[in-house]
């Protein structure tokens, strides 16, 4: 979080053939995470300059991969908003039909959690904590099982949501 004031002077090493790697101590730069407004400037200001990815671990395509839900067609959502449009952005889950990967903090998973139980139908989640780390967890099931799971002291570290795809409701005879 070096912060926007620095972004002059980067593109100023740049415009000079200067070289930068852009580092983040969380996660893949540009995912969900303030580098990605360094990135813009840079294609905004000098269209022409190269910028190479350095593929690593990415916390979202880490656990959507274990998570056993489709992978062909998934939802991004980042972190929720903290307060203002919170419930919003949770209802808004229930409108997306296939698999939705968010990330929550250690401070508001429960709440997430207890968000999602209202929401989410009962749809099937996984929930990993501190993916790609040392003390990775990975929890399955519904909300409502997910939350009985989870206690105080393994709250520390970042969390991956991924909510199942919403079921395919089953046709009646009428309907056949």
């Amino acid at each position: 979080h070096s912060g926007r004031g620095v972004i002059g002077k980067i593109i100023n090493f740049l415009e000079n053939g200067k070289n930068i790697a852009l580092v983040s101590d969380a996660g893949t730069p540009g995912i969900n995470d303030p580098g990605n407004f360094l990135i813009q400037e840079v294609i905004n200001n000098l269209p022409e300059t190269k910028i190479v990815p350095i593929p690593g671990a990415n916390a979202a395509i880490s656990a959507l991969s274990i998570s056993g839900f489709p992978t062909d067609k998934f939802t991004f959502l980042g972190f929720p908003p903290h307060k203002k449009g919170r419930q919003t952005f949770f209802r808004n889950i229930e409108d997306i039909t296939h698999t939705v990967v968010l990330y929550e903090s250690k401070h508001r998973i429960i709440k997430a959690l207890e968000n999602l139980r209202q929401l989410a139908d009962g749809r099937p989640l996984v929930v990993c904590r501190e993916i790609t780390k040392q003390f990775e967890t990975t929890y399955r099931g519904t909300a409502e099982e997910i939350l009985m799971k989870l206690t105080a002291n393994n709250l520390l570290g970042e969390f991956v949501v991924v909510v199942g795809p919403k079921p395919k409701k089953q046709k009646t005879e009428d309907e056949e």
